[in-house]
This record gives C-alpha cells, structure tokens and sequence, in this order.
C-alpha cells in the first residue's frame, strides 16, 4: 500500500505516518504505531473511538491493519497535511488569510463539539493541539489522533483519570493539578482555548518579547488591552475591519476557553455560538486572580513552572502526546 514505506508524512510520540494508495486509487495516510509498552490499548482505543464517529471535521478511518507486532490505522489522506505547519512557519503562515483562519478555528470547534454531544456517546479526546488538525484540499480541518481519548456516556459531567493526557502547552491544568477542578469535557475546551491563540498568533508574538516571558502569557494579553492596544496589535495583523473583527472575536473566545477554573470556561456549544455570532456581544473575561498563578521558575526552554500547574507559552516539535501517572 505505501511501496515499501517510500514516502513519510510525518511522525509523532506513537509512530510514523506514510503515505499510501488503495487498489481503487484513493490516496490515504497510513498511521504505523511503535511497538512501545501501552501501544496495544491505544491502537485498540483508536479504532473504537474513531469507528463510531462521521463528521465532516473528523477524520475518517479508512481501515486498520493488526499482524503479528506491527499494526497500522488507514485514514483518508489530507493532502495540506496538519494545521502546525502553517502556524509554525511564518511563510505557510501568510498563505491563510483572516477568513481561512476563522474557518478553520469554526470547524476544529464544529468537531470537538460533534465529539461531546453529537455521536451516541460522549467522546473526550484529551490531545487537541495543532498537529492533531489535519487539512483537506479545500483546507476543511478534521480532528484526528484518537490514541488519548475516553469515551463515557453522554450523562458523565466529571471524569476520574489515573494519568494526565495531553500534550504540554495545550493539556488542562486540572489534569495536573486535581485540586483545580473536576476533569471533563472542559479539558478539551481549555486545549481549543489554546490553539486559537496559536492561530491568532498570540504567543508566537509573546516568545519574541523577552520582557513579557515570565508572565503567565493571559496576563500579558490583559496588560496589552488595558493600556489601550487592540487586538491588531496584540497579534500583529493587518489593520483592516474585517481582520480587526475575526482576530478580536478569537482573542475573546480564547480567553474564555483557557480560564483555569473549568467551571468558568463555556462548553463548545456555546464556543461556536460566540464565533458564529455578532462580536459586539462578546465581553471580556474578568482579569484572572493573581492568587491563581503564581510564577515559581522559567527556565531557559520557556517553561513557566507554577505552584499550580505547568503551561509553554510556545511550540516546541520536542514536546509529544504525554500520559503522565498522578498520584490520587
């Protein structure tokens, strides 16, 4: 199907990714998992999770393959390939306009939202980041990489984990700190929350200003605001109207989407109904409480360390999917 594993896509914390081509021509991504300890459960987690579910901003899984050690997920091929390689490169960056960035932010919501309240059961994915978006020929976002997600009836409102998922820059502070909240479908919003700041380009701006680096970035964008700073200038855009309006409606709906208690933050639901809806309507989170992050240590990778919880302000390709044990 791939010709000997001729042409790799990409690769991530639990394999490789090929591209390969059925007997009837279809293109698809084939998806070859490590033998590492845990892999098995993932791989059956996967297909399980995935085979349940058909949404336009869902990936598609095409077929599974399963002999001896080696096993394999089919999907369909999206040829733009994942959303991190147009937001972490400046040039990729400026072929997506303000409308095309809007769109893509919409969808990933549209697809999160299908996973929490659309299928017959409640699917948490737990790995919402860039990389995990993947983009058609007409840029049209599906949700993939379904290694770390659970699934629960759709009555759960709270979960119980023995390990944090996620990946680190964009996983829940709940999931690392229990005494933040109860874990729930929250979490996913809270990693929504942050690739829309990716995606308006709120802290790649942020790595780039040495003074602001020990600040927990929310902070940072508040300070901006409150000196009188739009949103244009937060995210270093073009000053048009309609720019103006998309990257403040995502600014907001972020700062929302990333408030540490989970009980504040809006389901996705209600996420999409503030993105399709007037901005005019939209008001600003309350400034979060000092008492909340208190900064303990930077480090000289941009780590912030805090008596509460861990966050990266910034991308970095070294940091993969994480399932960290927490002690109950």
């Amino acid at each position: 199907m791939t010709k000997g594993f001729g042409e790799k896509l990409g690769q991530g914390g639990y394999g490789d990714v090929y591209k390969g081509k059925l007997r009837s021509g279809n293109k698809v991504a084939v998806k070859m998992l490590r033998n590492l300890g845990g892999n098995e459960h993932d791989f059956m987690n996967e297909i399980a999770t995935i085979g349940r579910i058909h949404h336009v901003n869902v990936v598609k899984l095409v077929g599974y393959c399963a002999h001896g050690s080696k096993r394999a997920l089919v999907f369909d091929f999206m040829s733009n390939g994942s959303l991190d390689k147009y937001l972490f490169n400046q040039e990729k960056m400026n072929s997506l306009n303000w409308a095309k960035k809007f769109e893509i932010a919409a969808g990933v919501a549209r697809g999160i939202e299908y996973l929490h309240r659309g299928c017959d059961i409640q699917i948490l994915h737990f790995d919402i980041k860039p990389h995990n978006v993947l983009l058609n020929d007409n840029f049209i976002p599906k949700v993939s990489d379904f290694g770390l997600a659970k699934y629960f009836s759709k009555e759960k409102n709270s979960v119980t984990l023995t390990a944090a998922r996620g990946t680190i820059g964009y996983v829940a502070p709940e999931l690392i700190n229990r005494g933040i909240g109860t874990i729930s479908y929250k979490a996913d919003v809270y990693s929504f929350g942050m690739m829309l700041m990716d995606i308006v380009g709120l802290k790649r701006d942020l790595v780039g200003n040495n003074d602001s680096s020990s600040k927990y970035f929310p902070y940072w964008i508040y300070d901006h605001i409150n000196q009188g700073k739009d949103y244009t200038e937060i995210a270093c855009v073009d000053k048009n109207d309609g720019t103006r309006e998309v990257c403040r409606k995502m600014t907001i709906v972020a700062l929302w989407c990333i408030q540490m208690n989970p009980g504040d933050r809006p389901s996705m639901n209600e996420v999409l109904k503030m993105l399709e809806g007037d901005v005019e309507h939209l008001r600003i989170p309350e400034y979060p409480s000092q008492s909340t992050q208190t900064v303990a240590n930077v480090d000289q990778t941009g780590t912030t360390c805090s008596s509460d919880y861990v966050s990266f302000p910034h991308h970095d390709d070294s940091f993969p999917s994480v399932e960290i044990t927490v002690q109950e």
